[in-house]
């Protein structure tokens, strides 16, 4: 017999007898060693094939999808079939890939060249959007082996779709991290923290809408305000263009209630975080019990002049002006020299808290306010 390949193997004690004539034609076989010894290393040449025979191969194996897809099946329209051929994989633990698209024909197939699995369907007719299976085979016949944990079918579409229930009503929802977990562990797929992140942004915006959709609603939304809510005050300042500029808020309760206030309003900034970013500017008075009391909110591209001076122009039409009314803020310039321009009357000065703020930064000294 000819020498094709060398492999030493370990026979172990108490591990049964080795016919040494069924693998390399030999006619003695190596007992088990009553004696408590070392495990003997064997070394043999390996030239029969039909040690293999009763192996099982699984690139021959067949399986089915385990979906209930049938040959005359209808659906409403391309994008139900595509959602649920998107289940049926990712319950499969398989990928397809499409061979031909059109408005009127899908034909797709497992991505394994040689597999049999594969569907076509097609529209009822040219004018419905009605979509048929015409062609079905629900069998595979590609490896177990190639299964992959990254799941082409699981796009951040269709994770979002999967995780949009979560984020009904005014709760945070899942994280990405999350939705890593869900996608692991509901659909078999193993997704990036991008997609992931993704997939979170859009099950946020079909629940609650894109930022877009919002911004086409906020007139609607402004004179909903002041038709339900007497006394209210709105604005939406636009460009030459048409396009949004600033909002502008005043609830009619709080205009009412800042008659009972002390007169002293503070104001200030913050920035938003959201896609358009952006800053949210403020005014707010304190009533009897020191809480703090809203009065106006207004959305501004930065903490500028211009904005400044249009959001104090619009809180002037909502609480007036009179030597009793004094405002308080930080040392910013801009806000500075927008109170002394609108307001003819008023007064201003900087936040206690802010001054010692500076002046800690500035000389180092933590207990500024004693």
């Amino acid at each position: 017999m000819d020498v094709r390949s060398i492999s030493k193997l370990p026979i172990y004690r108490n591990a049964g007898a080795v016919n040494i004539d069924s693998i390399a034609g030999g006619s003695e076989s190596i007992e088990d060693d009553p004696q408590d010894e070392p495990a003997l290393l064997l070394t043999w040449a390996v030239n029969d094939t039909s040690l293999n025979e009763n192996v099982t191969d699984t690139t021959d194996s067949t399986f089915g999808d385990g979906s209930d897809l049938h040959e005359g099946q209808y659906f409403k329209n391309k994008k139900a079939l595509y959602r649920k051929l998107t289940d049926v994989a990712l319950a499969g633990n398989f990928e397809f890939r499409t061979t031909r698209s059109s408005k009127s024909l899908w034909v797709i197939k497992c991505v394994d060249p040689n597999c049999s699995w594969r569907l076509r369907a097609s529209k009822v007719v040219e004018e419905s959007p009605f979509f048929v299976i015409q062609k079905y085979v629900g069998v595979h016949s590609c490896s177990l082996l190639s299964r992959s944990g990254s799941h082409h079918q699981a796009t951040y579409v269709m994770v979002g779709e999967k995780v949009a229930s979560q984020y009904v009503g005014g709760e945070k929802g899942p994280t990405p991290k999350d939705v890593q977990t869900y996608a692991r562990t509901h659909l078999n797929a193993k997704i990036s923290y991008y997609k992931a992140w993704r997939g979170r942004k859009h099950a946020q915006s079909l629940i609650r809408g894109s930022p877009e959709q919002s911004f086409h609603l906020l007139p609607s939304y402004c004179y909903m305000l002041e038709k339900v809510n007497p006394g209210t005050i709105t604005h939406i300042e636009v460009d030459g263009d048409n396009r949004f500029k600033y909002p502008f808020l005043a609830f009619g309760v709080a205009i009412k209630g800042f008659e009972f206030m002390r007169k002293v309003v503070g104001i200030d900034g913050t920035f938003l975080k959201s896609q358009y970013k952006g800053v949210l500017l403020v005014a707010m008075a304190q009533d009897g019990n020191g809480q703090c009391y809203p009065i106006a909110w207004a959305i501004v591209d930065s903490e500028n002049e211009d904005a400044w001076t249009w959001f104090v122009s619009k809180l002037k039409e909502v609480i007036g002006d009179s030597n009793e009314l004094a405002f308080i803020s930080d040392r910013a310039l801009s806000i500075k020299k927008t109170i002394s321009n609108v307001f003819d009357k008023a007064h201003h000065g900087a936040c206690a808290w802010h001054v010692s703020q500076n002046v800690r930064n500035k000389f180092m000294c933590a207990d500024i306010m004693g």
